[in-house]
């Protein structure tokens, strides 16, 4: 936001240089990020906040200075008259439709306007902050909405049908051909501001061609309103139109400044134009009442949040001077209980805690101490915080890293990675003003940001990782309007070799068990029992070793070899294993009670068991045929290894489990153990067709 200091000074009498002026609005909270010199005048650029639409003007800046220098604004006389048409007569002129989307509207006829360039003063003004000439009208609805923050329009009124205005939602489908020679299809949604039969200008964002101001134009009519914020935004996302005008509606303007912005603006016309000002016409279906806010002890309340000692009349006078007023008699200034009266120019003042924020800033953040403030009770951790802290420390104790990639990613992605169960692949979220060029997609996966993070590594000659990233994945809501859904997701990838602390020798290669085992001890660590993997065929994975991961049944994730056509996209020249598991969908189900047991008191006996299996039978399957069979002295199931080679045909192979049987009460004998093997052997076989090696 361009600033002149010339103009600041017209509105406010103040001693304070270009530069003192930047030092003390930057101390209140109006960051001026820069001055620079315009020719006799100086031009300050301040960084504004969204909730501060009271400050995109001069006069909103001026009374931050008032404030600060304790001086009142300059007065400016008013030079035509207030007292609106009679509604019976104003109705002939302007209709309201859509009175939830328009609150107020003023309209103002001034006739013999002579269309001309402005005077240089004007001119220089609008450069001095970044503004062209267009011609005297134009110009001076701009620079009316840099003085005083209300965007206004002027209309060719002889180009109006019917010579009148009608607010009302557009039309589906309806067209209008904006100021800047673009044909634009409207919607519903939509407030328009129409003559008889057309729209001739979208509502708080921009006028229509075929109404504007010309050389040729000799009757205007002048436009100052006040529109549903909510409306502006959406209307200027859909359009992806965003101008001057629908920056300061969308945030919210001042519904008691239209009547003194349209005289202000008539005034000029009517001076640099030559025009003869008609009677104004105030349409107001919406009143706007001031929010009241209740303060049972304001400069205590500062005091405790804060830590300034602040005197209670040096509080109501900073917010009196901000327009905040008092509904008690201000000459009691010490009486406590007071309820105050947030002006119709700032939106952002609801509660007690912004009025403490209001006299904090100009008392000074710099005065606001370092001690800790005190603690009236303990925290408390909030839903599955802790065990997503024991899940991170898992995978920590197991050698990972943790890693942080940015939520949105190239649409060179689209498509490429199959998403997990809760997030759509196709139907994805689009940022129209990306922070990074070409990232204009809000993630629907992990996956491309730890790749980016291994190719990094890669570079930089560390070939041996293991990342991991806790993070919100998204795809677009199921409506036009709704919001995104978002999903907690946890990725992994894992390459190169095992390492060893203190050791440059690295150990055995990771593999696709050891994406498996950290996936199933991180889900085990935040209490979630019954993972299991099953094969499956996944868009991203290498065939033969990708895996869906299932919590009782239902698919939560993938894991696997990433596929040798990523890889190769990537310069991936060793394997890379991924694992990627919707936490949302599993972390809201019950922890299982832990249950003691106290250690066997008699010792168990082992039989190792080796069984020839087809190459395509899993191990998943033997163990939860052996599963039903648990109970009595039968205790436990183990693997122990996998052969194949000499002596097992090519399409077989060697498969030996650990199988366990204990008493409780007493040592089994030989003879016990090995009738009870054989039987589950026997009954193995015949379940799953297989025989134990011989």
């Amino acid at each position: 936001m361009n600033i002149s200091y010339n103009w600041l000074k017209d509105l406010i009498n103040v001693e304070l240089s270009p530069i003192e002026v930047g030092e003390q609005l930057t101390r209140v909270g109006l960051a001026v990020e820069g001055i620079h010199e315009f020719g006799n005048d100086f031009v300050l650029d301040i960084d504004l906040t969204s909730n501060r639409p009271d400050c995109l003007s001069h006069l909103g800046v001026a009374r931050e200075l008032g404030v600060i220098t304790e001086t009142p604004l300059n007065e400016r006389a008013a030079k035509y008259r207030e007292v609106p048409l009679p509604a019976v007569l104003a109705g002939e002129v302007v209709t309201i439709e859509a009175p939830e989307l328009c609150n107020r509207f003023t309209a103002r006829i001034i006739r013999n306007v002579k269309i001309g360039p402005s005077p240089q003063w004007l001119v220089d003004r609008l450069e001095a902050i970044g503004e062209r000439s267009i011609n005297n009208v134009a110009d001076i609805t701009n620079y009316v909405m840099h003085e005083l923050g209300q965007p206004m329009h002027a209309f060719d009124l002889d180009k109006l049908a019917g010579g009148r205005i009608i607010v009302r939602r557009a039309k589906d489908g309806e067209t209008i051909t904006t100021l800047d020679e673009v044909e634009r299809t409207l919607s519903e949604s939509m407030l328009a501001i129409c003559d008889a039969e057309k729209p001739a200008a979208v509502a708080g964002i921009m006028g229509g061609l075929g109404s504007s101001i010309s050389d040729d134009t000799v009757n205007v009519l002048l436009e100052v309103a006040y529109f549903d914020r909510e409306n502006i935004r959406a209307t200027s996302r859909k359009l992806n139109l965003a101008t001057e005008a629908s920056y300061r509606f969308e945030r919210g303007v001042d519904v008691e400044n239209l009547i003194n912005a349209s005289n202000r603006a008539t005034q000029l016309i009517c001076d640099l134009a030559d025009g003869s000002a008609g009677d104004l016409i105030d349409i107001y279906p919406v009143k706007k009442s001031a929010i009241p806010v209740i303060s049972n002890d304001i400069s205590g309340t500062v005091r405790r949040l804060t830590g300034l000692a602040v005197a209670a009349k040096d509080c109501i006078r900073i917010l009196s001077a901000l327009g905040i007023r008092s509904s008690e008699s201000e000459t009691d200034p010490e009486d406590q209980l007071r309820e105050f009266l947030s002006p119709t120019w700032r939106h952002d003042i609801a509660i007690e805690e912004d009025l403490v924020e209001e006299i904090a800033r100009h008392a000074g953040y710099e005065n606001i101490g370092t001690e800790l403030p005190p603690a009236y009770g303990a925290g408390e951790y909030q839903a599955n915080e802790q065990r997503l802290k024991r899940l991170r420390q898992t995978l920590t104790d197991t050698g990972f890293d943790e890693a942080i990639s940015y939520s949105f990613i190239d649409t060179k992605y689209d498509g490429k990675f199959k998403t997990v169960p809760g997030i759509s692949q196709t139907d994805l979220v689009t940022l129209n003003d990306s922070v990074i060029e070409g990232a204009v997609r809000m993630r629907p996966t992990l996956i491309p940001g730890l790749l980016a993070a291994v190719r990094h590594n890669f570079n930089q000659q560390r070939r041996n990782l293991k990342l991991y990233e806790i993070g919100k994945a998204f795809s677009a809501g199921d409506g036009y309007d709704e919001l995104p859904n978002e999903k907690e997701l946890l990725a992994m990838v894992l390459t190169g070799s095992e390492t060893y602390e203190d050791r440059a020798m690295t150990g055995r290669e990771l593999d696709f068990f050891d994406a498996k085992g950290s996936v199933e001890a991180a889900l085990s660590a935040a209490g979630i029992e019954n993972v299991k993997c099953s094969a499956d065929m996944i868009d991203h994975l290498r065939p033969g070793q990708s895996a869906d991961i299932k919590v009782g049944g239902e698919t939560v994730g993938y894991l696997g070899r990433l596929s040798d056509e990523i890889s190769a996209t990537n310069k991936f020249r060793q394997p890379v294993f991924v694992a990627e598991v919707n936490l949302d969908l599993i972390l809201d189900a019950d922890v299982k009670t832990v249950v003691y047991k106290p250690l066997p008191k008699f010792p168990g006996i082992s039989r190792d068991v080796s069984f020839i299996v087809k190459r395509n039978d899993v191990y998943s399957d033997l163990v939860a045929e052996l599963e039903t069979l648990k109970g009595g002295h039968f205790r436990d199931v183990k693997f122990v290894d996998i052969y194949e080679g000499a002596g097992i045909a090519e399409d077989e192979r060697s498969l030996t489990v650990r199988l366990e049987y204990r008493s409780d009460d007493r040592t089994l004998t030989e003879a016990e153990v090995e009738a009870l093997h054989d039987q589950i052997v026997k009954t193995i076989g015949e379940k799953l067709g297989i025989h134990p090696r011989i």
